[in-house]
């Protein structure tokens, strides 16, 4: 058995590098890692301590290489030039649905979705706040919050902030903080993104967030902007460099690096959604040790054995003589 056979032995993702963004370049497979060829050379990744690989233009991957990325749990996003847009992605680590399942059932209830969004709101805060609030009144202070944080930043850097402006459709048109402020959280997203989708949880069932594949990244990046990408933005802005987007991954780079974020993202998320208590593991399986295998059957008893043929089990007649089960036995005459 090689160790890819067995998922357990894979580093967790709070143990892997955050991410590499990868232009212009050919991205093969090499033994049980990949090889990146570009105008400098190749260079060897040993990826099942990545986290996410980012694909931007100009790069080709092969089908060996996928493969292998797959394998070690490492997802694989392409997005746009500087990685400020997301336009596809890979398969996570996980292969268990329990998570998802959790997060789906947290969601459906009023409540219980209600108790998520506060506690969401909570986390980003490093005080206590009153339990007597309410959601319009956390709203509120978080708004205050962030923008709070941008005039620090501005007056930290000198960088001149007049606000949160963008025009999607010609990317041009912003100026450097907030270019450089969208570029920074596209890194933040395809980050968070790789922690949820390894972890086993769904990236489109959002609590904050809602009517996006993307809902759910949006909550948990919201975790973190103020602590990272705020201030790489307007640092790096203030650095001055040609080559602006460049200069954003580099510190977003070192702000993951220097924060832990890996190694908090999926606590977490564990913990706005109450998926576990404040210590210990969460219960239940969460790798499936034979990918191949299909997962259980539901049924209103419990869940069943997937892949068994249940054209043996006894099929009960309705009045009218119709068969009230699908099977391969003859009906009773």
């Amino acid at each position: 058995m090689s160790k890819l056979d067995d998922l357990r032995l894979l580093p967790k993702i709070r143990d892997s590098w955050s991410y590499l963004y990868v232009e212009h370049a050919r991205i093969d497979q090499n033994a049980k890692a990949i090889a990146i060829q570009d105008a400098k050379g190749i260079t060897a990744v040993p990826c099942t301590a990545l986290a996410l690989l980012m694909l931007g233009p100009g790069t080709t991957i092969t089908h060996a290489a996928i493969n292998v990325l797959a394998q070690t749990g490492c997802l694989v996003a392409w997005t746009g030039e500087g990685s400020v847009r997301f336009y596809a992605q890979g398969m996570g680590e996980t292969r268990s649905s329990q998570r998802t399942l959790w997060q789906a059932w947290q969601w459906a209830d009023e409540q219980r979705q209600l108790d998520v969004v506060i506690r969401m709101y909570r986390a980003r805060f490093e005080e206590t706040l009153d339990p007597s609030l309410t959601l319009q009144q956390i709203r509120g202070k978080e708004g205050i919050r962030v923008r709070e944080a941008y005039a620090r930043a501005s007056r930290e850097t000198g960088v001149e902030w007049s606000g949160r402006q963008y025009n999607r459709n010609d990317w041009t048109q912003s100026d450097p903080i907030n270019r450089a402020l969208s570029a920074a959280n596209s890194c933040l997203y395809g980050v968070c993104q790789s922690a949820i989708v390894s972890a086993g949880y769904s990236p489109a069932i959002g609590f904050v967030h809602t009517g996006k594949m993307l809902s759910f990244v949006y909550d948990i990046a919201d975790l973190y902007k103020v602590e990272m990408t705020i201030p790489a933005a307007f640092n790096a802005v203030q650095d001055e460099t040609d080559n602006l987007e460049r200069q954003v991954r580099l510190h977003c780079r070192d702000a993951f690096k220097k924060s832990r974020l890996l190694a908090r993202i999926v606590d977490d998320i564990d913990r706005v959604l109450g998926t576990r208590p404040a210590t210990g593991e969460p219960t239940g399986e969460l790798y499936d040790i034979d990918q191949a295998t299909p997962g259980g059957l539901w049924d209103p008893d419990g869940i069943v054995a997937g892949g068994e043929n249940y054209s043996n089990v006894e099929v009960n007649e309705t009045d009218d003589g119709a068969d009230s089960g699908a099977g391969d036995s003859e009906p009773a005459g």
